[in-house]
């Protein structure tokens, strides 16, 4: 038996279908197992998750984001150990959203699942593969893959943990994204922490005859745990803004005086959708 199920339900839409489509969900969950299920909400917290089971942990994050990293440690802790402690317990991965947050979740578990498991859990473990590959096609954004990376990294050993706070110092993006049609931007970064507010620069202005943007830091920033670094392009006109890039990190994975980033492992500037720089980002 399978005993990892995943729902998931769009951002948008009326909260009276969300509703009238969980209470489904939860009428089919009951009457086949009871009150041996537990909720892991990835979502923000509702409280119509409490309503029709008591059962509900809540562990949501921003969508499109991956999660800070203790907390994704936690939730594979909770599911292994609420399957561990009856057999007949079964848990639910509710999303309220895209299917990146289950993706990030659902991997990390199988890779804890090849670490820490027993052999007898090896029919779930196929499971999950299968779901992940057929269902929810990977994980989306290279933050969430460098996450899951980490902890997996971390579970193992493989990566030694670095306890010292790191200092951010300059922000180097080699080649100019084109963002105001004519070959530059206008961009400026914030930088968070723990997701909270940290560090925001001033508005650089960057033409097409320069071949890279330099963004200094002084005094630099110390910075410790889950880091967040957006770089937005300031449109001319009113306070509208534009995301050229996102990249999250962990500075207890880190050993490197520098990190370097290409195109490929940068949130947003990824997807290929917006003509942008060709080489790397240096931090």
């Amino acid at each position: 038996m399978e005993r990892i199920i995943a729902i998931s339900f769009p951002a948008e839409g009326h909260d009276e279908l969300y509703s009238y489509a969980l209470k489904d969900v939860a009428n089919m969950l009951k009457t086949k197992h009871g009150d041996k299920y537990l909720v892991i909400n990835l979502s923000e917290k509702r409280e119509d998750l409490s309503q029709i089971n008591v059962h509900v942990v809540d562990f949501g994050w921003p969508d499109h984001l991956a999660p800070p990293l203790e907390r994704l440690c936690s939730i594979c802790k909770s599911i292994d150990s609420w399957l561990n402690s009856d057999p007949q317990h079964i848990v639910v991965i509710h999303c309220k959203g895209g299917k990146g947050r289950i993706a990030v979740v659902t991997a990390a578990y199988m890779n804890y699942c090849n670490i820490c498991s027993s052999k007898d859990q090896a029919l779930d473990r196929f499971a999950m593969k299968r779901f992940y590959d057929d269902k929810l096609g990977g994980l989306p954004q290279p933050s969430q893959r460098r996450y899951v990376h980490y902890f997996t990294g971390l579970l193992s050993s493989a990566i030694n943990i670095n306890s010292e706070a790191l200092y951010l110092h300059h922000i180097l993006i080699h080649g100019v994204p084109n963002f105001d049609g004519k070959g530059g931007c206008r961009p400026f970064i914030k930088v968070y922490q723990g997701m909270q507010p940290m560090f925001t620069s001033g508005i650089y202005t960057v033409t097409d005859n320069m071949q890279k943007v330099w963004i200094s830091i002084s005094p630099g920033i110390p910075l410790r745990g889950d880091v967040l670094i957006k770089c937005y392009h300031k449109k001319p006109k009113g306070n509208q803004r534009e995301i050229i890039w996102r990249c999250q990190f962990h500075t207890c994975a880190i050993s490197e005086s520098s990190l370097v980033f290409s195109r490929q492992e940068l949130d947003e500037a990824c997807n290929g959708k917006k003509y942008f720089f060709s080489n790397h980002l240096m931090i």
